[in-house]
């Protein structure tokens, strides 16, 4: 087996960009070089300029399949393995072969199957590909287009590729070139500008393409890295990495690293340490709204695990090749940054080595916000330093002391010890201080009373001064003990309070109250989960069965021995998971109960509110439709009454003509006050939803040709635009036969009487659209949803026109027929109403390669 070929990929956002034309260049150029090229397969989509660049190029006969008695042309991979060239031109890399209807055929289903065999056979390949094959970005591309693609390439087929490069063409370019007729023929043209090539969606997929293209780059270059054991940072792009801690400081730091990104042009990312054990973790509800943030900011938010926070951000930051790192300025006062020596920020400076450290100081930054916990007076960082100094301070002491012993100094000596005692108990409490106090009667016995170097008690008061060290070190430890219980309970007095201040304003101006409780719940008592349950009244003991109803949550609730189950009111349940409650918390508890009942009983109302809404609305049509009643209908009524009255009143005295104008007024009338009943009844059946429908496949042109029959509209009145390609679609004739009456009489009301209103189709992937479009003034955006609310006639004034249900009418049609109707601007002046209805499934074939739309 010999050496593999290299893959060379030319990628493209849309179908039109110029990759075939740069692969047949290309080709052209190494043919020019001496090398060996041949054109394995080749689609110019009947474009003139790409087929005069393939003209000198050799090419392998392609294969010929008859499929259902049609004769497709594939590519010959046999030929092209036996040709054996140096490099192989190979047009849509994603394309599906065609099978014969015998079976026989290409041997693969995909063509990116035939170039991997051609690779591994020693031959360079160059393809062309659209982002919209790529496996990964299937989805995203057709939520952009709404066009499915059945045709994909596997990501790990592109990441085997040599090499990949962009063909770029700006969106309104690509649209220009669309509109000279270089990528479809002119029947195609306006089908194709009104679907898969709006400028949104050609803008969208050329930046899915950029972001897809870049991070490729970046994969290569850390692949790269690891192989050589590359460790140092590479400036070849900036990369900012915040630090988040959980606190309230992270949204300032977020937006400082933001400004210093978007300086430098470079990459945000956000990175929050947990600790492996998973016992150390920042506040979930700060965390979420700074990830939230972060996503607002183009950032990327990552959570790592590590005992050693410095190691682990330092570690995170040369792993994505980060250039700088923001992280918040130390809120350790300089006792405790002296006693326990560096801290997280000056560790990170020290470690970081080629990165920029950015410390920020942060004026309002405090720690995260959590009730304290009273059940430990002492911190274990107090208690550590307690017996740190009882085991430094006294050597110390004795140093210092030493040379001044004497029978003199001994009293002197004995109350500098009892000092250390005392400083001792204020620093680490009871045992640290016994530990000194025994210790400091040792040492003073050993080194200060005579006989020297010897631990012998003789006299009584000896005895008694080393007890009285160990009462006053328990009295002083007491003290200490207990002010800092006093203290805890204070501040956690303090933390309720805030809690309850919050709730209770979050249930007054019921924004989300229940979601609040529950989250400040699982802060306030730091466990790791929290679930609120509406469940019946006779479960009101369970928690959470099937059935039952998940309100609200935060963190991760997971049951285990310690579940605990509260009832809310007669129909929920509040359960906390992962810890057992001390009787110091059945108070809050008691609070967040009372809150949380009258959060639900404030929603319970505002569904109801919601639930009379309806009727209310109901009431004010109601009250629209007598008014329009009063109104409209009063005018033909009246004609129509008063040309039967003048007839017969003057009886065989009215002329002939005067008879047959009377006449002709009484019938006019009738007939609009019989189009003003139906529309009224056909309301009426949309909002009861009692409107019969018969879908089935039809040509969309029929009823556009009834509709322009009804209203007698000639060519002059109405241009059309027929593009559907014999398309069916699923639809009513009938209902979308008065629809588009609506919507053609509309139109012309508002078009210049020279200018014509022009009807469109066009197929846009499973959807079929029509399109009605006027010159007239048009309608501002903001006020689009307002032409369809019945009753009124945004602006217009002409009250003989009707009850203004036309355009509501419409809507109601199309919807009943699992459509849509939408405004959208014409460009140059005017409105364009778009109906879009299904396409028929019979219908629906499969496009390939770059005739796509």
């Amino acid at each position: 087996m010999g050496e593999r070929g290299r893959l060379r990929v030319l990628l493209g956002a849309a179908p039109g960009v110029g990759k075939t034309f740069t692969m047949l260049e290309e080709g052209q150029r190494l043919l020019a070089e001496g090398k060996d090229v041949v054109v394995g397969f080749l689609e110019t989509h009947g474009r003139q300029a790409t087929a005069r660049m393939a003209e000198g190029l050799p090419s392998v006969p392609r294969a010929r399949v008859t499929y259902r008695g049609v004769e497709v042309e594939e590519m010959d991979l046999d030929a092209v393995l036996t040709r054996r060239p140096e490099i192989a031109l190979v047009d849509e890399l994603a394309h599906t072969n065609t099978h014969a209807d015998d079976a026989t055929g290409p041997r693969h289903n995909k063509r990116w199957q035939d170039v991997e065999e051609l690779l591994a056979a020693g031959i360079d390949v160059i393809s062309t590909l659209n982002i919209q094959h790529i496996e990964s970005l299937n989805d995203v591309v057709e939520q952009i287009t709404g066009v499915p693609q059945r045709e994909t390439v596997p990501d790990s087929v592109l990441r085997t590729a040599d090499q990949i490069e962009l063909v770029d063409l700006a969106p309104q370019a690509l649209r220009d070139r669309l509109t000279r007729g270089v990528v479809y023929p002119p029947d195609r043209i306006d089908a194709a500008l009104s679907n898969y090539f709006r400028l949104g969606n050609l803008t969208a997929l050329r930046e899915l393409t950029l972001i897809w293209l870049v991070d490729e780059v970046d994969i290569a270059l850390q692949r790269y890295r690891e192989m050589y054991g590359i460790g140092a940072t590479w400036e070849a792009r900036e990369r900012v990495v915040v630090a988040l801690t959980g606190g309230p400081e992270g949204e300032t730091l977020l937006r400082r690293g933001a400004r210093i990104a978007a300086r430098a042009g470079g990459e945000l990312l956000a990175v929050h340490v947990t600790s492996q054990d998973g016992l150390r973790s920042g506040n979930p509800a700060a965390l979420a709204m700074q990830r939230a943030l972060v996503e607002q900011l183009n950032g990327s938010y990552h959570q790592v695990a590590g005992n050693d926070i410095p190691a682990a951000l330092v570690e995170f930051a040369k792993s994505v090749n980060a250039t700088q790192l923001v992280l918040g300025a130390s809120r350790r006062g300089w006792l405790v940054s002296a006693l326990t020596g560096r801290g997280i920020g000056a560790t990170v400076v020290r470690e970081s080595g080629d990165i920029d450290v950015h410390m920020v100081n942060i004026a309002g930054a405090a720690e995260r916000w959590t009730l304290p916990r009273i059940t430990g007076a002492l911190t274990r960082l107090r208690r550590i330093l307690g017996f740190v100094l009882a085991l430094i301070g006294g050597p110390l002491l004795t140093a210092a002391l030493f040379p001044f012993r004497g029978p003199d100094a001994v009293w002197s000596i004995g109350i500098c010890y009892q000092l250390l005692i005392v400083v001792t108990a204020l620093v680490g409490g009871l045992w640290p201080a016994l530990i000194t106090a025994v210790l400091s009667g040792v040492t003073i016995d050993y080194y200060f009373i005579e006989p020297y170097s010897t631990v012998h008690i003789y006299q009584p008061e000896h005895w008694l001064a080393l007890l009285m060290s160990v009462v006053a070190a328990a009295l002083v430890s007491f003290i200490v003990d207990r002010a800092a219980r006093r203290t805890r309970i204070a501040r956690r007095a303090a933390a309720e309070s805030e809690l309850i201040q919050t709730v209770a304003g979050s249930v007054l101006r019921g924004d989300n109250a229940i979601q609040a409780l529950v989250d400040r719940t699982r802060e306030a008592l730091q466990i790791p989960g929290v679930r609120l349950v509406r469940t019946d009244a006779a479960n009101a003991g369970g928690s959470g069965e099937a059935g039952d109803t998940v309100l609200a949550t935060a963190g991760e609730p997971v049951r285990d021995e310690r579940f605990t189950s509260i009832p809310i009111g007669e129909t929920a349940v509040l359960e906390l998971h992962g810890a057992e409650l001390h009787a110091s918390e059945q108070r809050l508890l008691a609070v967040i109960t009372a809150q949380l009942t009258a959060a639900m009983e404030f929603e319970e109302l505002s569904e109801t509110a919601k639930s009379i809404e309806p009727l209310a609305a109901s009431d004010r049509i109601r009250g629209a439709l007598l008014s329009a009643l009063s109104h409209d209908l009063r005018k033909p009524l009246a004609a129509a009454t008063a040309a039967i009255g003048g007839i017969r009143l003057a009886g065989p005295q009215l002329s002939e003509d005067d008879r047959e104008e009377l006449l002709a007024t009484a019938e006019e009338s009738l007939t609009s006050l019989g189009a003003l009943v139906t529309d009224l009844l056909d309301v009426t059946r949309i909002q009861a939803g009692t409107l019969r429908l018969h879908c089935s496949p039809n040509d969309p042109a029929e009823p556009i040709a009834a509709a322009l029959d009804e209203l007698g509209a000639g060519p002059d009145r109405v241009t059309l635009g027929l593009n559907h390609d014999g398309a069916l679609a699923m639809i009513d004739p009938v209902l979308l036969q008065r629809a588009l009456v609506n919507l053609l009489t509309n139109a012309e009301r508002h078009s210049p009487v020279d200018v014509p209103v022009h009807v469109s189709t066009s197929v846009f992937g499973d959807t079929v659209e029509i399109r009605v479009i006027d010159r007239g003034p048009g309608v501002e955006p903001e006020r689009h949803d307002q032409i369809f609310v019945p009753f009124q006639r945004l602006g217009d004034t002409d009250n003989s026109t009707g009850l203004g249900l036309g355009l509501a009418l419409s809507r109601g049609f199309v919807e009943s027929m699992n459509g849509t109707l939408t405004p959208e601007a014409t460009p140059g002046g005017g409105l364009t109403m778009v109906i879009t209805v299904p396409r028929a499934a019979a219908a629906t074939g499969t496009d390939a390669g770059d005739d796509t739309l």
